[in-house]
């Protein structure tokens, strides 16, 4: 007998990457060889320095809740890399540990998003911001966003599209799918114009660190003490499945998150934590300043590889480890969409790519995302493949 689903959860639409990904696991097990450029984690693991200090959590038995806020140690330490990475003072106890950046962004639109009130975000854009409004009884106002804003919302997209139900804009910088960055002065007058609507900035900030060109991305904090800022251990720290982030809110904010975090996570994973803490050691930190340069080297090899077989890239992306590329020169009638050329570049290829349809709707049959997330090799070869099959 079947049961009624909620409207909520119907409305939260898969990836449709998971087909691809799903077809590509499917082809290598009949023995073929994939290149995967469709999943956003590197194949970098964990620095040693961070797993040695899970173990010793493990060792040592620690493995009781922290207090749901997260563990004291551990907020001051994240308190501190905002004073010596970035000069900017954050009390330790405006700090959330969450399990994810996931985590902190349910905490976020649990706390600010009314039913019915919007979140205005980029399109395209990361599908869970969508997603989690949704989930929480909000609604989207998504503002299609070109390469003449280097695909980020602005303070004038504010002024021209914020409307009555509008309560929260919610910007990525790096992004994702596209890279790009906000620099101080655009994240100044994005809060000045989201301050004029009354409203709450959110910007997610978990691809930090992984800045290239001798950029260095300012956190919104910088310019916005008000401003919710979400990051995570799972990018730069190559913390993916250890599941734990952050997220910096406003004075006057904690006790509420401390409310809701203990009925919907109780704490994040105590281990993480700890092992966490071995994030911002020197050594640690050596070993992610090498795996950036790494990151970079792909960038600079893979993009003007994917545009020598017809892909267009209309900005060159500053950080992450994505590129958002053009395809329309590549489209026709057998192949017509993004969707179309990801299935046709996955069994003529073996190439694994993220279709923009993943990322919104605007122009998202024009694009596709690819991970530079395996080695410098491999990605070339991905790139020979594609011309091979494209000819």
């Amino acid at each position: 007998m079947s049961r009624p689903i909620s409207k909520r959860a119907q409305a939260i639409s898969p990836f449709h990457v998971m087909d691809i990904l799903a077809q590509a696991k499917a082809l290598q097990a009949q023995g073929h060889d994939i290149i995967h450029m469709e999943v956003g984690e590197p194949d970098f693991d964990t620095p040693t320095p961070i797993i040695d200090a899970g173990i010793r959590a493990l060792q040592q038995a620690k493995t009781h809740y922290t207090p749901a806020l997260g563990l004291p140690e551990l907020r001051q330490a994240i308190a501190d890399w905002y004073q010596t990475h970035y000069d900017v003072t954050v009390s330790a106890e405006r700090i959330v540990i969450t399990p994810g950046a996931s985590g902190a962004l349910l905490l976020v639109m649990g706390a600010l998003l009314e039913n019915g009130q919007k979140v205005m975000l980029a399109d395209p854009g990361y599908p869970c911001n969508r997603h989690f409004a949704r989930f929480v009884e909000g609604e989207v106002n998504a503002v299609p966003v070109t390469a003449e804003s280097r695909y980020q919302l602005t303070a004038q997209h504010v002024t021209e599209h914020w409307d009555e139900q509008t309560s929260i804009a919610l910007v990525a910088s790096p992004s994702n799918p596209t890279g790009t960055v906000l620099d101080k002065t655009e994240l100044a007058a994005l809060s000045a114009a989201v301050k004029q609507q009354q409203g709450s900035l959110i910007v997610d900030e978990i691809y930090h660190g992984l800045t290239y060109d001798d950029f260095e991305a300012p956190t919104a904090l910088a310019v916005d003490q008000d401003a919710f800022v979400i990051n995570s251990f799972s990018k730069f720290f190559g913390m993916t499945g250890w599941r734990l982030g952050w997220l910096v809110v406003p004075e006057g904010f904690t006790e509420i998150m401390d409310r809701l975090a203990q009925n919907l996570y109780l704490a994040a994973p105590t281990m993480s934590q700890y092992a966490a803490l071995a994030a911002f050691e020197s050594d640690t930190l050596e070993i992610l300043e090498h795996r950036r340069q790494t990151l970079q080297h792909r960038r600079d090899a893979l993009l003007p590889a994917l545009e020598q077989v017809g892909f267009r890239f209309a900005v060159k992306p500053q950080g992450a480890f994505y590129l958002y590329a053009d395809c329309s020169a590549l489209l026709n009638e057998k192949v017509p969409d993004s969707m179309a050329l990801s299935r046709y570049l996955l069994k003529e290829a073996g190439v694994a790519v993220t279709p923009g349809l993943d990322f919104g709707n605007f122009e998202a049959e024009k694009h596709c995302r690819f991970a530079y997330t395996t080695n410098e090799e491999r990605l070339l070869e991905a790139a020979e493949r594609i011309g091979r099959a494209l000819r």
